[in-house]
């Protein structure tokens, strides 16, 4: 059953979040067949259609209006509904991101529609479109189908895989004009932190303390290392509840939870709260002096000892392996 499926093309800084393509596979999946429709909300955000489609979407819509330069809920879901009711759409995909999961239940609510968010996997088993998402603080794994006919999903960032790029992939891109009605809350300013690296939430590799860092210096050697591979620095709640590093850097059930490729846990006990925001990385390697540290059962790879001695034997090394390379 061929379908058409809408995707929101996340905007952070000018440029196109990685989750947007991913997005832009997974209504793939969902359309069967069918057209994949990419939606941009904003302000002077036309340029970015055409990347839209070189990842695989059909045409796009782009709604455009200085009250959308920044994100409020009630600008974006007004712009999101006057495309869905414009587009007639049999399903809608977004980010499992901080926007994602603030825009989403109001969506669906709106649209009297089911929602299953978190997606982690997808796949067509019976004729079903098949939802694989975490519970349980990312514990065990559940299977939804959604049994309305309208299709909303928000997918965890960093786990399905985007399509090529096609830089010759062409695709209509269409204008709409959208009244922006009066806005219950009105972004005046954006104070953001300065940050240095790769964004945390999309890394590939991340290299985390805790606790046994012992200080703010003590992320030096993290940041070294993460500097050569090409890595986010993260942090443990513990770290961050010290004062080591910023709030925005915690992974963990109350800060933010990544997928990534390769993780580092340097001086990382493992309490539950962090492994729910990082134990489904697909390679786990502990730095720890504890060898009956928690982090050890997820990990894959375990090293014990002292993370100030380990890391800059570990940042050499590596450093010689990427110079031969």
């Amino acid at each position: 059953m061929s379908r058409k499926v809408l995707v929101l093309g996340e905007v952070r800084e000018g440029s196109l979040r990685n989750v947007s393509f991913e997005a832009i596979s997974t209504a793939k999946t969902i359309a069967e067949g069918g057209e994949v429709v990419a939606v941009l909300v904003g302000q002077s955000v036309n340029s970015l259609a055409s990347e839209m489609i070189q990842f695989g979407a059909d045409r796009a819509v782009v709604v455009e209006d200085e009250k959308l330069a920044s994100y409020t809920s009630d600008g974006f879901s007004q712009a999101l509904l006057a495309v869905v009711d414009q587009e007639k759409p049999d399903g809608l995909v977004l980010g499992h991101t901080a926007l994602g999961k603030d825009l989403s239940p109001k969506l669906a609510a709106r649209l009297q529609s089911g929602l299953i968010s978190d997606v982690t996997a997808i796949e067509v088993a019976g004729g079903n479109i098949v939802f694989t998402r975490p519970i349980y603080s990312g514990k065990a794994f559940e299977k939804k189908v959604m049994v309305d006919p309208f299709i909303f999903a928000t997918i965890r960032p960093n786990n399905i895989a985007p399509l090529e790029k096609d830089a010759t992939r062409s695709g209509d891109v269409a204008s709409l004009s959208v009244e922006i009605k009066e806005l219950r809350s009105i972004v005046k300013d954006v104070v953001r932190k300065a940050s240095e690296g790769v964004d945390l939430s999309e890394a590939k590799i991340i290299v985390a303390g805790g606790r046994g860092v012992k200080s703010e210096d003590g992320f030096n050697p993290l940041k070294e290392l993460a500097t050569v591979l090409g890595a986010a620095v993260g942090a443990s709640r513990g770290a961050c509840d010290a004062n080591y590093c910023d709030y925005s850097l915690q992974i963990g059930q109350t800060g933010k939870v990544v997928t990534p490729d390769l993780y580092i846990a340097c001086g990382i006990s493992g309490a539950i709260q962090h492994l729910a925001g990082m134990s489904n990385s697909k390679v786990i390697v502990a730095i720890n002096k504890d060898p009956e540290a928690n982090i050890f059962k997820v990990a894959d790879y375990g090293i014990v000892g002292d993370l100030f001695e380990v890391l800059p034997l570990l940042t050499e090394e590596f450093k010689a392996v990427l110079v031969n390379s």
